[in-house]
């Protein structure tokens, strides 16, 4: 009792002196501190309710087939590899790397989700030879398998406002070494502290003091989120403040789990140019090119050591700091019983196994990319495209689009000073599914300007000629391969009253003339007589079927006075190539969202086809193009086995020049000329064939059949009448038919004997037709 009063006594007596800042104290608390802090309270609970992590879309290639029989050669597929961040290592044990003994290669594949089902991690023995796959091995159980898929490579990504590379990751995902390591390294009591640790700040000052300068942080995990989530970096005392009321509120509101998930999906972990990466898993896959979950201890080592200073210890810049600091976080693994000592000896022995770069493409093909957008926009606006952390699974054939800029470059780089100043552009399409494989908009493939494959409508010369032909071998009771054309010269007045008279590129008149060598020599006058009888409306109908508009149903149309872009060309031959089948040029396969889940497939769905046994007959006479005729080149380079079918182009003046040729897998389609219109002096066999040859001289395929196809067979015709005869007479050619199109019966060479008596039916040499000095030839 006496102890209460002595108390009383001593507080009335000072209470004078406390009075001021008492009340000045509750002043403040409840004035100042307590409604600051329910600011602060809510400004938490609104961020971390809402906390959706800003995770970029990501845009994939096609998934490598791996099969017996698909063609491949070994620096295909190694471009493939390396193009899809597999490393080289010498083993091919860890997911995402590979090595070669002799025709053989074992990969260990990392597995991907697609809008296919996608497939599971595996090593495989992949064995090649002569071209192609001899066969795929699964090494787990040492059996051949059937067909397996690589991973796909990512060929761009698709940001939001802020350029943050991400991949969000579940905790219960995460490797358990990772969850423990970062804590033993960063955070040893984060299990037990309320957000601030005042021991670890307590240790810290020592530390430093010590020191004499900073060597030890006392922040914690929930720090160092709340930093990243809501704080600059600014050294204040009101920021330190802040940072601390808002650690204490987030561990009051949210359990320890929800609080590391943050983290681990949010630490800054490293920068590609514009490009910051954000958590672990996006740094997993920058770093070693593997996912997060099939990393090794040293790997998760170098990452939280990485939290320290990402800059400072980036292991492409300083490898041997980085080292230094990985090897030290692996003892501090050791010392915390996280791994044991044989487990950190091999891990400090290992090298840092760092992908050579980064996989953060952001717009590695802009032409292709283009092309994307443009067939999905109609299903994902542009925010959906930027922040819907999707997963865009396209056509695009790594090996294939490299070899088109190759084949460009090399082309344009050949022709000297006749190149300065030559645009060009390519697609290329597979020709059984219709899937764009590559598409380059301009000499220089990276340009993310104007993109001529898709926007650059050039008149289109002589590669439309093979529809003129297609049109008129549709009707097999009139016309055939062997069928003799007009070659004659043309005169015909035009709406203005001037008259139009086009020229072979020779300036000659070749008789007698087959239709199979018309296409072949790609003679401008004989295409006009064939096409006016075989009539311009059903021309023009025909091409308009393609989805073509504005097609000008005047004479020129027949030898390329159309204005086409390089890709509606391709889809135009797509219809050749796919055998009568009217296949959409497609360039995006499906779309996943965040969890992996399949929400938009795009399939191609071919139809009847049409005209299949026309279409076969004018893809013989293309091959006949490539044998004897204007793209003969393309057997003399060495490329015979393909049995290509083709056909060069040449515009007015030589200002565009034209080539579109197909295997039995793959179409390209390449098209060069100048932006301001002028001459090129470039013919198709000189410009577009050349990037043609050079993009197949390395790209594996497979060769086009040499013979007639199904509903065809091979018959020796007098072209003077277009019946059977005996190959031994005169003037006979051997050509494909449509089976039925003719009568069994063999007139023989009687008539030609008599005809040779008496001095009729002899073919006239060719003559030369003199043109007006007004005359220019139009397509070739």
């Amino acid at each position: 009792m006496d102890f209460l009063n002595r108390l009383r006594s001593l507080a009335h007596r000072c209470w004078p002196w406390v009075r001021i800042p008492f009340w000045i104290g509750m002043g403040l608390l409840f004035g100042f501190v307590l409604p600051y802090t329910l600011v602060l309270n809510k400004r938490v609970q609104d961020r971390f309710n809402d906390l959706v992590f800003a995770v970029p879309t990501r845009v994939y290639a096609r998934p490598l087939p791996l099969a017996a029989g698909t063609p491949m050669t070994p620096a295909a597929l190694e471009l493939e590899l390396i193009f899809a961040g597999y490393s080289n290592d010498g083993h091919g044990e860890v997911a995402g790397s590979w090595v070669k003994q002799g025709s053989r290669y074992t990969i260990a594949s990392r597995g991907y989700a697609g809008p296919d089902g996608g497939e599971l991690p595996k090593r495989v023995r992949v064995t090649l030879g002569k071209g192609t796959v001899q066969s795929v091995q699964d090494m787990a159980g040492d059996k051949k398998i059937a067909l397996t898929h690589l991973d796909p490579a990512r060929i761009a990504t698709l940001y939001g406002a802020t350029q943050e590379e991400r991949r969000f990751v579940h905790l219960a995902d995460v490797p358990p070494l990772l969850v423990s390591g970062l804590q033993a390294v960063e955070d040893r009591d984060f299990n037990h502290h309320i957000g601030i640790d005042f021991g670890a700040i307590a240790r810290a000052a020592f530390a430093n003091l010590r020191a004499g300068h900073t060597v030890q942080g006392g922040s914690t995990l929930t720090q160092q989120l709340v930093r990243n989530l809501f704080l600059s970096r600014d050294q204040t005392f009101a920021r330190k403040i802040n940072e601390a009321l808002m650690s204490l509120l987030l561990e009051a509101h949210y359990s320890k789990g929800r609080i590391l998930e943050a983290y681990v999906n949010d630490v800054f972990l490293g920068q590609q140019g514009g490009q910051a990466v954000h958590g672990f898993a996006a740094a997993s896959e920058f770093y070693f090119g593997r996912r997060l979950q099939d990393l090794r201890p040293q790997e998760i080592a170098l990452l939280v050591g990485m939290v320290k200073g990402p800059s400072y210890y980036d292991p492409r810049r300083t490898p041997k700091r980085a080292l230094t600091r990985r090897n030290l976080v692996l003892q501090e693994f050791f010392d915390t019983n996280l791994l044991n000592a044989g487990q950190l000896n091999a891990a400090q022995a290992a090298p840092l196994d760092i992908v050579n770069n980064g996989q953060l493409p952001h717009n590695r093909f802009p032409a292709f990319m283009e092309l994307v957008r443009s067939q999905i926009t109609a299903d994902f606006d542009e925010q959906a495209l930027r922040e819907g952390n999707l997963s865009i699974f396209t056509t695009l054939d790594p090996a294939a689009q490299l070899y088109a800029e190759q084949a460009i470059t090399s082309s344009l780089t050949g022709l000297g000073k006749r190149g300065d100043g030559v645009q060009a552009a390519g697609v290329v399409t597979n020709v059984q599914s219709g899937d764009v494989l590559a598409m380059v908009g301009s000499r220089t493939p990276g340009d993310p300007g104007f993109n001529r494959a898709l926007d650059a409508r050039r008149p289109m010369g002589s590669t439309v000629k093979p529809f003129v032909y297609l049109v008129a071998l549709t009707q097999p009771e009139r016309w055939n391969l062997a069928s003799l054309m007009d070659d004659s010269p043309v005169a015909m007045r035009q709406p203005d009253g001037s008259m139009w008279t086009p020229q072979n590129d020779d300036h000659r008149s070749h008789d007698p003339l087959t239709m199979v060598d018309a296409l072949a020599h790609s003679w401008n006058l004989a295409t006009i007589h064939l096409g006016l009888s075989v009539g311009l409306p059903r021309i023009k109908s025909f091409l308009e079927s393609f989805g073509l508009t504005d097609v000008n149903p005047s004479p020129s149309l027949l030898i390329g006075a159309i204005d086409l872009a390089p890709f509606q060309v391709a889809q135009l031959y797509q219809y050749l190539a796919a055998d009568g089948h009217a296949l959409p040029l497609v360039a995006v396969r499906g779309v996943l969202d965040g969890s992996g889940r399949t929400i938009k497939r795009y399939q191609v769905q071919g139809g009847k086809g049409e005209y299949q046994e026309a279409v076969r007959l004018t893809t013989w006479a293309m091959q006949q193009v490539a044998e004897y005729g204007t793209a003969s080149s393309i057997g003399n380079s060495g490329l015979a086995w393909l049995h290509a079918a083709g056909k060069t182009g040449t515009s007015n003046d030589m200002r565009d020049s034209w080539f579109a040729g197909f295997t039995g897998e793959h179409l390209a389609v390449f098209w060069m000329g100048r932006d301001d219109n002028k001459p090129t002096t470039l013919f198709g066999a000189t410009g577009g064939l050349r990037a043609w040859r050079n993009l197949f001289a390395k790209l594996p395929t497979r060769p086009l059949s040499a013979g007639v196809g199904d509903g065809l067979e091979m018959a020796w015709i007098n072209p003077g009448d277009g019946k059977r005869t005996e190959s031994q007479c005169q003037g006979a050619r051997q050509v494909p038919v449509i089976a039925g199109s003719l009568s069994v019966d063999t007139e023989g060479c009687f008539w030609q004997g008599v005809q040779s008596l008496f001095g009729a039916g002899q073919p006239s040499p060719a003559t030369t037709a003199q043109p007006p000095a007004t005359t220019v030839p139009i397509g070739n």
